[in-house]
């Protein structure tokens, strides 16, 4: 009896932000939310792969969503600290079911071009821009500080959850005659439907910030707090190289399966959901833990191992041992996203939180931008050398931010020893000076 109840316990802190009716809402409208965008995501890469049959096509339709991403997040986080996050939820969720919707019709009426799939990417890049802070900002409000790291990682584990099937199911659908790529499309709209129809019940909270001011000013005056902030400066600059390089690897699963390892629709869905097995598996145990005194340390070594599995997947010999890398993938990720983004939001003023929360999403609109020139790359050089080429650079950023820190830690050691020093100095002196002349 006594030995199973520090399993109860562990599985009780991993749950804990689940036991707040308003955050449980907003998990589950993340959770049907993240089940259409994760197979958008599947059917845009092989709709664009048999429009055009080329990676750089596959590259642009991704860099069109990261250009989309990277003027909407300021935006969106500048809204986040100004406008009821509810409202910003309801519209980004509803331009990804129109996303859905608009594409299913196309393909059911044989009309869809390649053009169509930009502006999809166009729309659902400008709700993740508003999408994304809102989100976290949001949870923040609803949990508190103290149980902020256990909120992310459940919101984690709902967006990697829907991996584990949801690709697969995407891929599979599509490739059945009688359903297709466009009913399947359709079946995606049904679910942002179901998102929409759960935000909505969450509470209209006001704004922390609802001072009407110039959006630009306020996305500067978050720009100048974190430039202001050595530490969230490193934590943002190491996540944009980890991200923008190691996490396109995503963006090239289909060519890998279907070109270097001579697989199917159906594999294309089963590799995207082999990294969400990985990332579900780690969830569950970094919940409990996340809100510890070890997550920086975790988030660096999951950030260094990302990079290196990404390099690994480079070497794979076949479909099988990618799945397995892929899944290896999975979990590191899950680590280091959930943690940084704990990392960067515990030490941020309430009223910048959106703001800091759409800076570090920036990242996400960088991994965008780079999956044109890495998709160019690739076609140059090869998909194998630029996936390892990608995934060094992602370790080797863990390398020099680990450093970075380090040595602020070691300067400011310093800089109070010398303080103290000083300190002890004058208090031994201050006795001689007051001392009365001898007689």
């Amino acid at each position: 009896m006594t030995a199973a109840a520090p399993k109860k316990s562990t599985r009780k802190e991993a749950f804990k932000s689940l036991e707040i009716p308003e955050y449980r809402v907003l998990w589950w409208g993340g959770f049907f939310s993240f089940l259409s965008v994760q197979g958008q995501m599947v059917l845009r890469a092989i709709l664009a792969w048999d429009l055009t049959e080329r990676e750089s096509a596959l590259g642009l339709v991704f860099a069109v969503f990261g250009l989309t991403m990277l003027v909407a997040t300021p935006l969106g986080g500048a809204a986040a600290d100004r406008f009821p996050k509810r409202i910003l939820l309801l519209l980004s969720q509803t331009a990804i079911f129109l996303a859905a919707t608009g594409m299913g019709v196309a393909v059911l009426f044989d009309v869809a071009a390649f053009w169509m799939l930009l502006v999809s990417a166009v729309m659902q890049g400008a709700a993740f821009g508003v999408l994304g802070p809102a989100r976290v900002a949001m949870s923040a409000e609803l949990v508190g500080r103290d149980q902020l790291g256990n909120a992310i990682t459940l919101s984690m584990l709902s967006m990697n959850g829907t991996r584990v099937f949801a690709p697969a199911m995407a891929g599979g659908f599509a490739g059945i005659a009688f359903i297709g790529i466009g009913w399947t499309y359709i079946v995606l709209a049904v679910a942002s439907a179901a998102s929409l129809w759960n935000l909505a019940r969450l509470p209209n909270k006001p704004a922390a910030n609802a001072e009407p001011r110039n959006p630009f000013t306020e996305i500067a005056d978050g720009v100048r707090y974190v430039a202001g902030r050595p530490d969230l400066r490193r934590l943002v600059l190491s996540s944009f190289a980890v991200i923008m390089f190691g996490f396109n690897y995503v963006s090239f699963i289909t060519p890998l399966v279907e070109d270097i390892f001579g697989y199917g629709r159906f594999w294309v869905g089963l590799m995207s959901s082999a990294s969400a097995i990985g990332a579900v598996a780690v969830s569950f145990k970094l919940a409990a833990i996340a809100d510890g005194p070890n997550g920086h340390r975790i988030m660096l070594g999951s950030g260094f191992a990302f990079g290196l599995t990404v390099l690994a997947l480079s070497f794979a010999p076949n479909i099988f041992v990618a799945f397995s890398i892929t899944m290896l993938i999975g979990a590191a990720t899950t680590g280091y996203m959930s943690l940084s983004n704990t990392l960067a939001l515990t030490t941020t003023r309430d009223d910048m939180q959106g703001r800091v929360q759409s800076i570090m999403q920036l990242a996400f609109a960088g991994f965008g931008l780079m999956a044109f020139p890495l998709g160019g790359l690739a076609e140059a050089i090869g998909l194998r050398p630029t996936l390892a080429i990608m995934g060094s650079i992602a370790a080797i950023a863990i390398v020099v931010y680990a450093a970075a820190e380090q040595r602020a830690t070691r300067s400011t050691t310093a800089t109070e020893a010398t303080d103290a020093a000083d300190a002890d100095e004058v208090d031994d002196a201050a006795p001689a000076e007051t001392q009365p002349a001898a007689t």
